[in-house]
């Protein structure tokens, strides 16, 4: 029997659609599950608390929050953010990511239109990534007691018996590879909010970096490691490796692939644009060997049209990130300390 989804009869989301009565089960047929799981209403059946997955390979699983303000934004929303940004902690482990989970956190007063984008923008990015969402949760708090709308995925996926991408395999003479352009996210969101009166073009890079990662694993087979470098950018992430592996690491300046306008800002703003999120960037450590093969295979995808070599790993400061800077000298790369902006994602 072929059953139709309530009609959403309310036009934004009051307390009762959190109650568990009958609005709370309007708003998940209407809204989430026609759109993540249209066949499951002819088959009521698999609406469970629990999705039952069977596996027999090594499972990785993840999960994350995402509260960006504003939730919609140039190149993307709060909903892609929070699918590509699960499906990529997955595959920097090495993991084909399969299924995901979905809870929402939503403002009463918050329009119905925007949790319909938002899932719309979900749906898109789980097929681009070819994942399911396959269960989720809502809840809705009084007004003034969230900011419209917050997510939390959580993911599985499934890593090869030959794959071991773990920080401490990283050695001497690696080389650091970026997919693309850095600090696009963090630029593309500040300019949104329009707290400084900066006007920009710059869009988020926000982006499911599944394929592009399994394709670098098939070109490059002894890659070492791999980082999504969101909250606290790309140098964050080079001082979480070197100090799991005991290394140094060095890169340069002038290799750095940064757009004119996000350098101008934060010029402007005094901040250091290896500390910006992305959200569709990997850091990547590769033998020397198969640097040229990943690099290749990166530019082929949309994603990493733009890759590029920014650094080499050596031995003489374990621990210490430092870059070679535009003038011929050196200087240390440290960990951000706070954050540089909140809410990024």
């Amino acid at each position: 029997m072929n059953m139709m989804p309530p009609k959403m009869r309310d036009q934004v989301v009051t307390l009762a659609h959190g109650g568990g009565g009958k609005a709370m089960r309007e708003l998940i047929e209407s809204v989430f599950t026609q759109a993540f799981q249209p066949d499951a209403m002819e088959d009521q059946a698999r609406l469970m608390d629990a999705a039952l997955q069977e596996t027999g390979a090594r499972l990785a699983f993840t999960t994350d929050s995402f509260v960006v303000d504003p939730v919609e934004f140039p190149g993307g929303d709060i909903g892609k953010i929070a699918v590509c940004g699960t499906v990529n902690d997955l595959a920097v482990g090495g993991a084909k990511p399969l299924w995901l989970s979905a809870a929402f956190i939503i403002e009463e007063g918050t329009e119905i239109a925007l949790l319909r984008r938002i899932v719309a923008s979900m749906v898109a990015e789980a097929e681009r990534a070819g994942v399911r969402i396959v269960t989720g949760d809502t809840k809705v708090v009084g007004r003034g007691m969230a900011d419209k709308v917050f997510i939390t995925t959580s993911g599985v996926g499934v890593i090869g018996p030959d794959r071991n991408l773990r920080a401490e395999n990283v050695r001497n003479g690696d080389v650091v590879l970026v997919n693309g352009k850095l600090g696009d996210h963090g630029a593309a969101i500040l300019a949104a909010r329009g707290d400084m009166a900066l006007s920009s073009e710059v869009t988020s890079d926000c982006a499911g970096l599944g394929h592009l990662m399994e394709s670098v694993l098939q070109a490059a087979p002894d890659t070492r490691a791999a980082r999504d470098a969101t909250r606290g950018g790309v140098a964050s992430v080079l001082n979480e490796v070197a100090e799991a592996a005991g290394c140094s690491i060095e890169i340069d300046e002038t290799q750095l692939p940064l757009r004119s306008e996000v350098k101008g800002m934060c010029e402007i703003l005094g901040l250091d644009p290896l500390y910006l999120a992305n959200e569709g960037t990997l850091v990547l450590f590769v033998p020397a060997d198969q640097a040229e093969a990943a690099l290749a295979a990166m530019r082929a995808l949309p994603e990493g049209r733009e890759a590029t070599s920014i650094g080499r790993v050596g031995d003489a400061m374990p621990g210490r990130v430092t870059m070679r800077t535009l003038f011929g000298g050196a200087r240390i790369v440290d960990m951000l300390v706070g954050e540089q902006l909140p809410r990024i994602c």
